[in-house]
Order: C-alpha cells, then sequence, then structure tokens
C-alpha cells in the first residue's frame, strides 16, 4: 500500500494506527478542511499555507513538504503526520488495445476491491476517469454486474479521489486528467456526502483541479438526494439514469422504482433544472426488445416533455447470455427506428461509445471480479 513521506523530519506514523486514531484523511480533505483539522490538532495554520500544502500533495503530487517555504512546513509538520496520506494500491491493469480504454483494480486499505478507467477523451493526452463510490451496490439493477455484488460498505471520500491519483500515477509526461464521471461500481447518490466531498476534492485549484462542469455524477433515482442535490446548487452535472419512461418497465429493470416512482423522478428532475438552468442528462442503457420500442418515446414525451434534456444513449454490455438471464443491444435496424422516433422530442441526443468490452471496462461491467489476487 503506497503512502507519502510527507515530510523529512521524522518517519511517518503507520497508516493503519493514524486511520483508527484520528479517522482523517489526507487526500479528501481541501482546504479550508486542512485548517480545520490542524485546528484540532492545536496547530495554528493559516488558509493560504494550507492551499500551499495541498496544492503540493494533492495536485502536484509530490511525496512531501521539502523545498516548501520553513514556515509553511514548521505550521504543519506535526499534525500532516497525523493525518492518513494512502493511495490505493494498484493491484491489476488491462487495456483494451482496440480502443485505449483501461481498467484499474484498485485494493483500499482494507482488503476491499474496486475499479476505475481511464477514459482516451478526443483531445490527445486527456483522460476522464470513472470512479466507483462504493464497494459493490445495493440497487441490484438486473443488467448490471456491480449491482448482482450487493453492496459491501461505501467509500470515504479519500478513497474515490485516491482512485484518480492512482489513474494519475500511470499517465505519461504531458498527459492530464480532465474529467471524471461517478459511473463506476455503487450508487454515488447513496454515498451523497462523501461524493459530494470527494467532487469538492478534484474540482478544488487545490485539488484535482477539474472543472466542476467537467464533474458528472449518475443515480438511479435516489428522490430525496436528487432534491438535495438541486437545494445546495452544485456545479457539477447530474446524470439521470433512467432506462426507461415506462413505469412497469421500469420497475422490473431497476428494483428502487418501486420505492420512488417515476412521477417522483420527474420532479425531482425538474427542480434540478430549475436550479441550474441547464439540461438535465437522462441515461437510457439500450437492451434489445426491452426500452427501444415507440412506447418509450411516447412515456418519456409524457413524463419530461417540458424539461430541456439531453438524452444519452449507450449499448448494454451483459456477459451473460440470453440463457443465464443476460441482455442484448439492440440490432442496427432497432437502433435506427428508437433514434428516428427519439427525433420528434427535439431533445439533443447523445449516442455514448461504450468503451473497453474486451476487459470489461466498459459500463456495467465493473464488478472487481478478482477477490482471489494476492498482495
Amino acid at each position: 500500500m503506497s503512502a507519502l513521506t510527507i515530510l523529512d523530519e521524522r518517519p511517518a506514523v503507520p497508516a493503519a494506527q493514524t486511520d483508527a486514531a484520528t479517522g482523517v484523511h489526507g487526500f479528501g480533505l481541501v482546504p479550508e478542511d486542512l485548517v480545520r483539522a490542524l485546528a484540532d490538532r492545536g496547530v495554528d495554520c493559516s488558509l493560504a499555507e494550507a492551499r500551499r500544502a495541498l496544492g503540493r500533495l494533492i495536485s502536484e503530487g509530490e511525496d512531501s513538504l521539502v523545498g516548501m517555504k520553513k514556515p509553511v512546513r514548521a505550521a504543519v509538520r506535526d499534525a500532516v503526520h497525523a493525518l492518513s496520506w494512502r493511495l490505493p494500491e494498484l493491484v491489476e491493469r488491462a487495456t483494451d488495445e482496440a480502443d485505449g480504454f483501461e481498467k484499474l483494480l484498485l485494493r483500499l486499505a482494507d482488503g476491499a476491491l474496486v475499479e476505475a478507467v481511464k477514459i482516451p477523451l478526443e483531445k490527445a493526452g486527456r483522460f476522464s476517469v470513472c470512479v466507483s463510490s462504493q464497494v459493490g451496490c445495493a440497487m441490484g439493477c438486473v443488467f448490471c454486474a456491480t449491482g448482482r455484488l450487493g453492496l459491501t460498505r461505501h467509500l470515504r471520500r479519500d478513497e474515490i479521489v485516491g482512485q484518480v491519483l492512482a489513474v494519475r500515477q500511470t499517465l505519461r509526461p504531458g498527459e492530464r486528467i480532465s474529467g471524471v464521471v461517478f459511473m463506476g461500481q455503487g450508487e454515488p447518490l447513496h454515498n451523497y456526502d462523501e461524493v459530494i466531498g470527494a467532487a469538492r476534492v478534484l474540482s478544488d485549484p487545490c485539488g484535482g483541479r477539474i472543472e466542476a462542469k467537467a464533474i458528472s455524477i449518475s443515480t438511479v433515482g435516489l428522490v430525496p438526494q436528487m432534491r438535495r442535490f438541486a437545494a445546495e446548487g452544485h456545479k457539477y452535472r447530474l446524470v439521470v439514469s433512467l432506462h426507461s419512461a415506462v413505469a412497469e418497465r421500469r420497475r422490473a429493470l431497476l428494483p428502487i422504482a418501486k420505492q420512488w416512482p417515476l412521477e417522483d423522478v420527474a420532479d425531482a428532475i425538474r427542480a434540478v433544472h430549475a436550479a441550474s438552468g441547464d439540461r438535465v442528462t437522462v441515461a437510457f442503457c439500450l437492451m434489445s426488445g426491452e426500452n427501444t420500442g415507440d412506447d418509450e418515446v411516447t412515456a418519456l414525451r409524457a413524463l419530461l416533455g417540458d424539461v430541456p434534456l439531453r438524452i444519452n444513449l449507450i449499448d448494454v454490455n451483459d456477459s451473460r447470455s440470453a440463457d443465464e438471464g443476460g441482455f442484448a443491444p439492440p440490432s442496427a435496424d432497432e437502433l435506427k427506428r428508437f433514434l428516428d422516433a427519439l427525433q420528434a422530442l427535439k431533445q439533443p441526443i447523445v449516442r455514448r461509445y461504450s468503451g473497453g468490452k474486451a476487459k470489461e471496462a466498459a459500463c456495467g461491467m465493473l464488478a472487481a471480479k478478482h477477490v482471489d489476487v494476492r498482495a
């Protein structure tokens, strides 16, 4: 397990001891958090000093504060050693040579495994990272490999940020991460506080330095959390995984829909739009014979025809056969008919590319199955 040296004056406190003693994890902090954490330990640190420290440790990826001005080191020396600066351990990397998507299997401090995906963007040398927000998932969506695992635990914000930093270590000179999508293992809004906390760090100038609008957070439709997201006025993009606008069908595909009916989800989407003024992205994972008929278009118009939307379409990825209960993507003709029907809604349609299929790095395929991998 990798950890930062931080300072050269004395050895770092072992991370396991640090975690138990303080519960404060450095990679989950923005400067204001660091000031408070140090104050709790009797160390007076200015906001400017905290910005310089986190800028060096997180933004610049340095492994110590050596080289910074002596007053800054003096202000944070003792307390920084009381924080945990632990990155996930890279266990395995798998690259899909066809499209450059790369899946990373990461081991957390307690041995739990999660997967993150490095996604190449159109501009050369730029990448987005698909991060996990939970170990497993409680939502049980029938077409998702993670959903079949069940939920083990939530991730802390530093464990989420750590996935991005672990991916950053694989970059070559001149390359950088310019986007993050919370679409890996887990339901992000089920772990609301830690996900929003991680997004704060990732978008902070002293953290990930990623524009807030380049951070997308997905949800299968947890209505109270969607309303909270709207009320708090976040600039991150919310992506609502609708998958079907037909109530009975959606309940069959997404068990959570039995708790939060489509009408409630639609009202929460309206709240998000009213708060941001932007189009709300609704996602459909396309499954042949399931959710590509004219009835979906009719239902979507009735449900959200008054809301400016961005309709995000991606093919299902299911390693199971039909006999095993697996779903198949639509044929070319089926897809064309659906796309033609959607034009009547006069809403922007984004046809998402689902990369990394050869390495099970595509959407819906993350499951961290390699539980037998040893350190």
